[in-house]
């Protein structure tokens, strides 16, 4: 939906089964519409889509898009951006560190990015502009085993770079790529994002020309379990000319690890999702350590030190306090938000990702569709209190003053 200063906020549908078409587009009718009859009545409503490959393909079906036009015009809906990161299967199977592949250094990745992006342009309302998140460039250990790819990397964006400039002055749209800096990736925290760019902008005098359309797509979880500041994050991004090109509103999980800790985070051991954790002091802001998965985590020997947090790579809702021994990050989240206010007309593309509703425990677990409109509530209230929606756009359901952010 469009909220103050031209600001779009969607819930991305990643949350949601869907990795060809037609199972993509039955969660738009069997989900997100109940959601927007309760979040956005007599508004435009806007969907962030997520587009596997095989659904892209599907989709870009002349017949198939031009239905899809008509569905989103009759539903007075339209879609401002689209979630690029994972290219094959999202739910129900050991995903793990393949959700980065294929990385950007192979011709697949680029060639999935730009249909998403000519799709974009097919489905963007008039003078909406459009983006699409991906991957943190690829994997370390998939660098590790392979230096080489860098450079296959930096060819690859400045082409992507090269075909949205020329796509953006035919189609007379403003689009933006937003790399997605997550924990152990290439692209892991924002020091490093920025060397990351430094370092292809030395590749080529024409990529500073690009970085109109190429920037970083800032997630609160993952910067918040690097224990960054969100002000002082989201300041070294500007202060190096990168673009924000959409903001993911999420929050991980904190926890000390004492017994107590480590025996609740023992139960949300899981093989579906890589859950990075990275070891710290908050009080410093100080990382000390950082493990792939949960699993290496718990297993590690190292004694811990009494002023040590874990914070930990899993998405929970935005809503509610995941309760003892459990915190959250919320407090990066609504960091980023007093920044966002203090900076109008940084970042206009909104988006709540709290993906991981199936492998929620059930005490956390909302039906599908009361959890995203109890998101909704939380995060419309959030940006009303800094003036960045309306009071009168959020909507009543019960629970929502915990967590007030």
């Amino acid at each position: 939906m469009k909220l103050n200063h031209g600001i779009h906020l969607a819930y991305c549908t990643n949350v949601h089964r869907g990795e060809n078409w037609a199972a993509t587009f039955a969660a738009l009718e069997t989900h997100v519409l109940p959601v927007r009859k309760r979040v956005a009545p007599g508004r435009s409503y806007a969907i962030g889509l997520r587009l596997g490959q095989r659904a892209a393909a599907e989709l870009a079906r002349p017949g198939t898009l031009i239905a899809f036009q008509r569905w989103l015009e009759r539903h007075d809906c339209y879609v401002f951006t689209i979630n690029g990161f994972p290219y094959g299967s999202f739910h129900g199977t050991r995903v793990k560190e393949q959700v980065y592949a294929p990385d950007w250094s192979t011709p697949e990745r680029l060639a999935y990015t730009q249909q998403l992006f000519a799709l974009l342009v097919a489905l963007l309302p008039p003078g909406v502009a459009g983006s699409v998140s991906t991957v943190p460039a690829s994997f370390k250990g998939f660098i590790a085993a392979e230096p080489e790819r860098r450079k296959a990397i930096f060819f690859n964006l400045t082409a992507c770079g090269r075909f949205l400039a020329d796509l953006s002055a035919k189609s007379g749209r403003d689009l933006h790529l937003g790399l997605e800096p997550e924990p152990c990736c290439l692209l892991e925290t924002t020091e490093e994002t920025v060397e990351f760019f430094g370092a292809w902008r030395a590749t080529d005098p024409e990529v500073e020309s690009l970085l109109r359309h190429i920037g970083v797509n800032y997630d609160c979880c993952h910067l918040a379990v690097e224990f960054e500041s969100a002000p002082a994050a989201l300041d070294r991004l500007a202060n190096a000319g990168l673009r924000l090109s959409k903001l993911h509103l999420s929050s991980a999980l904190r926890v000390k690890p004492d017994a107590a800790g480590r025996a609740a985070l023992a139960a949300l051991v899981e093989p579906v999702y890589l859950h990075q954790v990275v070891v710290g002091r908050a009080q410093s802001n100080e990382v000390r350590r950082r493990f792939i998965d949960l699993p290496e985590a718990l297993a590690d020997p190292s004694p811990s030190l009494s002023d040590d947090e874990w914070r930990v790579h899993f998405h929970v809702p935005l809503h509610a306090a995941p309760g003892a021994p459990f915190s959250d990050t919320r407090d990066h989240l609504t960091g980023a938000l007093d920044w966002l206010k203090a900076h109008p007309g940084a970042c206009d593309h909104l988006e709540m990702e709290t993906y991981t509703w199936e492998v929620l425990p059930a005490a956390w677990r909302l039906p599908i569709g009361e959890q995203l409109v109890h998101e909704y509530a939380w995060t419309l209230d959030a940006l009303a209190q800094r003036g960045l929606a309306d009071a009168a756009w959020v909507p009543a359901v019960a629970g929502v003053p915990e967590g007030r952010g």
